[in-house]
């Protein structure tokens, strides 16, 4: 597993952990989105549901002032959940290999629901360190997440891709954002740091099931 900057420390975090850091926690994700400040309010009744969620973990970052530097949790999915039947929609209206993707990564998946890195600290192998803490518990067979398509490489994808994430959707229009999303996702546990990464389209698409 990749060590985190020796500055940072990369804990686990209780629902009552988040409760309590709940609108630092929130600062972090607007700042790393680029979202207006007002959406911490918008987004905090969300954030303490998900932690209620069975299965829900979370880690955090912290720098040597004690201030959160990153955040990550997730849940498992299953169905009746917004996003497993907004994914669900957009393969099943991918034709054939969607459906066939349908039946078989909708089970039994872990969501990586949120990752984010302040801004400033960004690029300092944070957000890697958050993802192998969030994803090395035991027990889900693959992980899965969204991210904004981006027409160059931001520092998530280049995360996603070089911790070999592969693309389930491209293009995928949620009903709650007008941009448009791509649905990555890899079999778990993750590979170790260094591991060859799965050569990509000309797009720079890097299709499921490419081992």
């Amino acid at each position: 597993m990749t060590a985190a900057p020796a500055r940072v420390s990369i804990v686990d975090l209780s629902p009552d952990d988040l409760a309590v850091r709940l609108d630092e926690a929130l600062t972090v994700y607007v700042r790393a989105m680029g979202y207006p400040p007002g959406t911490v309010r918008q987004r905090r009744p969300m954030w303490v549901e998900h932690s209620r969620r069975a299965g829900w973990h979370a880690v955090g970052a912290f720098g040597p002032d004690h201030s959160l530097w990153g955040i990550a949790y997730g849940y498992p999915g299953a169905r009746g959940q917004w996003w497993f039947e907004e994914v669900r929609r957009g393969l099943l209206g991918a034709g054939a290999p969607g459906r066939d993707l349908a039946a078989t990564v909708l089970e039994g998946y872990f969501e990586l629901t949120e990752l984010h890195v302040r801004p400033d600290v960004q690029g300092d192998g944070v957000g890697e360190a958050l993802a192998r803490r969030l994803l090395a518990h035991p027990g889900d067979r693959h992980v899965l997440l969204s991210t904004p398509e981006a027409e160059r490489p931001t520092r998530a994808w280049s995360l996603y891709r070089r911790l070999g994430f592969r693309d389930l959707l491209r293009h995928h229009r949620f009903t709650s954002d007008p941009r448009p999303f791509a649905v990555l996702g890899r079999e778990l546990p993750l590979d170790p740091p260094g591991h060859p990464v799965p050569p990509a389209d000309r797009d720079g698409a890097v299709p499921w099931g490419r081992a």
